[in-house]
């Protein structure tokens, strides 16, 4: 694994304009990144990142199981009883999952360690899936990649095989926040996975679904049965419309059981249910003693935030870093310290991606800092030949 330098194409930004990839920067701040890559070698992408995440998704199905018949369980990662029946009825039902993120920690040595699991509403799905794809196609055609070089990247093609099984030619409702640029992209791009999938498609705003007499969801057109929401579930449940969700006759994705995973709180029960698992790094509740263990270097990470909002770093009991936000009403939780890759452009995070319950590419974003924040840089990757 490691980070070279490259020359960006000339053209890229006319040609993110012209894909309708509009949030390349932000604030001013450059978001898309190809003055330069990472690359790996197909071993580290295969035994490293894919195996791992394959194993990670084994033990995180594992915990849902436990979790949503325990009422405990649920309790400490701050899931209100209100929402428990969607959220137990969603997984005995199977409902299907069509994606999730893990964030790992890895430098090309030692195993990759789980730093938390987008496994909701995780963004950065255009970016992996096709722009950095057709950064790949282009390089390739102008020498300037070697022949043979590939990416770990099946993301776009494994969507739209997802979405065509999960949906059947069905009228798929999808929404988000309209005012956000980057979750309007991501809701758009899977809309266009959609499309190719054979599905029927309706965008509404979140804020423009009504709940029905009859206890179904609708857009003013009519019922909604099959319904992407790039908006959690977190906030659903604290919704006044959260009682109706079990009983509304749609099915989401993601569904009502990623509520589970998409909360810090798994960390440490994945490590209570598989302590000194390679992937995992040391974790427990704030409110737990053996956090002690841990020593003087520690994260301490609210069970539910965003984008690194509240997230603390403290390396010999002092600060490393640390990221405002309104998150961590809900409780924290303590993780040791993973190394992280470390190059001229700082600090780089893997996220390696899941489609239809399988290992479908990665994405790597860079900060100057440890945290991964909204103000990060993604840059593209590539398996040499």
């Amino acid at each position: 694994m490691r980070r070279i330098a490259g020359a960006e194409r000339p053209d890229w930004r006319e040609r993110a304009a012209a894909a309708g990839f509009g949030f390349h920067t932000l604030d001013g701040e450059a978001y898309w990144d190809e003055s330069a890559y990472w690359a790996f070698s197909l071993d580290e992408i295969e035994t490293d990142i894919e195996a791992a995440t394959a194993d990670l998704h084994a033990l995180c199905r594992e915990l849902v199981d436990r979790v949503v018949g325990d009422e405990r369980l649920l309790t400490r990662l701050a899931i209100p009883p209100i929402a428990w029946d969607a959220v137990a009825e969603s997984w005995r039902r199977g409902d299907a999952s069509l994606y999730g993120r893990f964030d790992l920690a890895y430098d090309g040595t030692g195993p990759a360690k789980l730093l938390e699991y987008n496994a909701d509403t995780p963004t950065a799905l255009y970016e992996t899936g096709y722009f950095q794809w057709s950064w790949l196609e282009d390089l390739l055609a102008s020498g300037d990649l070697p022949p043979g070089t590939d990416q770990f990247n099946s993301v776009h093609d494994r969507l739209v095989a997802t979405l065509a099984r999960l949906g059947g030619g069905s009228l798929l409702h999808l929404t988000c926040l309209s005012d956000a640029p980057e979750d309007r992209g991501t809701v758009a791009y899977v809309e266009d996975c959609a499309l190719q999938a054979g599905l029927r498609t309706r965008f509404v705003d979140i804020g423009e679904i009504a709940l029905r007499d009859d206890g179904s969801f609708a857009d003013g057109r009519g019922a909604i049965r099959l319904l992407f929401k790039l908006y959690p579930w977190e906030w659903m449940f604290a919704d006044a419309y959260a009682g109706a969700i079990a009983g509304s006759g749609c099915r989401f994705l993601e569904p009502p059981w990623k509520a589970v995973l998409s909360n810090k709180g798994i960390l440490p029960l994945l490590w209570e249910m598989a302590p000194n698992h390679p992937n995992l790094l040391p974790s427990y509740f704030e409110s737990d003693p053996r956090k002690a263990s841990l020593g003087p270097s520690f994260a301490r990470k609210p069970l539910y935030s965003r984008e690194g909002a509240n997230v603390l770093l403290v390396r010999d009991a002092a600060v490393l870093q640390r990221d405002e936000g309104p998150y961590g009403g809900e409780g924290f939780v303590r993780q040791g310290l993973a190394r992280l890759a470390h190059g001229s452009g700082g600090f780089a995070v893997i996220g390696s991606w899941l489609v239809g319950e399988e290992p479908a590419g990665l994405c790597i974003r860079e900060s100057e800092g440890p945290i991964t924040t909204n103000r990060s840089r993604f840059l593209p990757h590539a398996i040499e030949a």
